[in-house]
């Protein structure tokens, strides 16, 4: 039976008005439920029980496509205190959803729970979710998989498979105990067990080879790699033996494909690489390790995760009798612990793609300029208490000498209900008050000041600032993490940042944008970003131990005029304090 015109006009009405509808109509409300719970995990031939999401370990990943909105109710079944972060995530004028504990939010109490309610605007790319209070994040995290708008393709070759490898840290004990022990004594914590590559230590480690993650592929192909480096306190190198890696995005931001054969990627960070397998069945097995890179004077986890790769066997291979034989397996060279030459190497290369569809927006003027210092220092030893930290006294860290002393109330409800007083002072200094020689000798006096002082900007203002590395207790690279925004890091270098000759160097035409970065050991970073987004922003040291000791502060930005430029207002079932 023939169509009758009057419907094929409507159906065509009907696809074209689908067509010319606006973006957001084909964004779809996503529903998660994690229900927060213990569970029991064996690894290393030891059983322990951990704060899991669903009984999962790793927990479970978060897919999305950009512009999304996502409604995820996290549920607290433990005795713990909980929140959740999106790490990466833009949280555009909803804050109420960003999810460090007593910053954005006081935490989920035992038999609470909670919506974590946002948009994912103007990001693709992994991500990824992890909780925000004490040492927790130790076993609660998962990626968080953004994919393009449909029909909008990826700047390079689609993949035949995507695969997320998420590098985790091992620790046999408690790590609640394990922090809460360091902060007692002030000396520094017990170190991990291992390292894990979607929670497997792997055949490196006693009695762990049937722990083991093995990626199977298929000759001839492309598989994108989405890396998260969930590790509570190292930075790591990551390779696979006898193949090159091309990288094509961190930090949910798309780069300059560039190829390599090692990586390298700060706890907080995310790297995606193509991996082009090899067009014939090679006979083999392959490696694939991490392994810390190593800067700072503490004590480390000295190991090696490994996960194998696999070829899938052709069919007259396995009938040829040859499949019995026992396959060549090769292994990767890894980089020296301590190699900062090749990490400072492969960091230069990386750029923003800056495409016409893909710009990178670098703020040209500056409104404002901060230099922070970054780094350890002291405390005195409380009466009658013997310290484990330096000459008896007690392990910090700070950003411009200041520690930074959580309050017992969220941040952002004092601001947004007007009660910061006695909460936080809104005077964060924006040098250090006392400067000195910041990589040279370091100064006699190693003491810090502690507070909880903030950064207050107006709405939209364009912000430089130097993140400047100081060699009090041992420099170290340290990955500062910003909530809230993306920011453009438009230099770097070693040893004293120069304000009349380094800036001259900024690259202000395609930067790497993304959300965290590592100050170079002994050395300075600088970055951009607009501040457009309203709200109580954390920055911190992604590096677990240094947060514990102070090395964090957050932004106060202001609401603009405009109702768009306006923080939401909270929801009603944000937790109490």
């Amino acid at each position: 039976m023939d169509a009758s015109p009057a419907l094929m006009g409507f159906v065509l009405l009907t696809v074209l008005s689908l067509c010319l509808l606006p973006e957001s109509v084909l964004a779809i409300t996503r529903h998660y439920k994690f229900n927060v719970e213990l569970r029991n995990v064996t690894r290393l031939c030891h059983t322990k029980t951990l704060v899991s999401v669903n009984g999962q370990f790793p927990g479970p990943r978060i897919v999305a496509r950009e512009g999304d909105r996502l409604l995820i109710k996290v549920v607290n079944h433990v005795q713990h205190n909980i929140s959740i972060h999106w790490h990466g995530i833009r949280q555009l004028r909803s804050g109420w959803a960003d999810g460090p504990a007593y910053i954005t939010q006081c935490p989920i109490q035992t038999g609470q729970s909670y919506v974590y309610n946002f948009t994912i605007v103007g990001q693709r790319g992994t991500l990824w979710w992890h909780a925000h209070i004490s040492w927790l994040r130790s076993t609660l995290y998962g990626p968080i998989i953004i994919l393009p708008k449909r029909g909008i393709p990826y700047p390079f070759a689609k993949p035949y498979k995507e695969v997320p490898i998420v590098f985790g840290e091992w620790f046999k004990s408690d790590t609640e105990a394990i922090i809460n022990q360091a902060l007692q004594t002030g000396g520094g914590p017990n170190v991990s067990d291992a390292y894990t590559l979607n929670g497997l230590p792997g055949p490196l480690y006693n009695c762990s080879a049937k722990d083991t993650f093995k990626l199977n592929v298929k000759s001839g192909k492309t598989y994108l790699l989405r890396l998260v480096n969930s590790a509570l306190n190292d930075d790591l190198f990551f390779s696979i033996a006898n193949h090159t890696l091309t990288v094509v995005e961190v930090d949910a931001v798309y780069v300059k494909p560039f190829e390599t054969e090692t990586l390298v990627i700060t706890p907080g960070q995310t790297t995606n690489v193509l991996l082009e397998t090899k067009p014939h069945y090679p006979s083999a097995t392959f490696f694939m390790t991490a392994r810390p890179y190593v800067t700072g004077l503490g004590t480390f986890d000295n190991s090696t995760v490994a996960g194998i790769l696999e070829y899938e066997k052709p069919l007259n291979f396995i009938h040829s009798g040859n499949s019995i034989k026992k396959l060549p397996l090769f292994k990767p060279i890894l980089p020296p612990l301590n190699d900062t030459n090749f990490v400072t190497n492969f960091v230069n290369k990386l750029r923003s793609l800056g495409s016409a569809q893909f710009p990178a927006n670098v703020p040209q003027n500056v409104d404002k300029r901060f230099f922070f210092t970054v780094g350890l220092g002291t405390s005195p030893c409380p009466r009658n208490q013997t310290c484990q930290g330096p000459n008896g006294t007690m392990f910090e860290a700070s950003i411009n000498n200041i520690s930074f002393v959580m309050p017992t109330t969220a941040l952002l409800q004092a601001h947004f209900t007007g009660q910061s007083n006695g909460v936080y002072a809104p005077d964060f200094p924006t040098s250090p008050l006392i400067p000195f020689n910041y990589t040279g000798n370091p100064p006699n006096n190693t003491m810090v000041s502690s507070g909880t002082k903030l950064v207050v900007l107006p709405f939209n203002t364009s912000v430089e600032l130097i993140m400047q590395d100081t060699s009090i207790l041992g420099a170290e690279n340290h990955p500062l993490h910003l909530h809230g925004y993306n920011f453009f890091v438009v230099g770097q270098g070693f040893g004293n940042f120069d304000p009349n000759k380094d800036p001259e160097n900024f690259n202000l035409v395609d930067p790497i944008e993304r959300n965290t970065v590592g100050v170079p050991s002994g050395g300075w970073v600088a970055i951009r970003f607009l501040a457009d987004n309203p709200g109580v922003w954390f920055m911190h040291c992604h590096l677990e131990v240094h947060t514990s000791w102070g090395l964090k502060t957050a932004w106060l930005v202001l609401d603009g005029k405009l109702p768009n430029q306006k923080l939401l207002p909270p929801p009603a079932d944000l937790p109490k304090c």
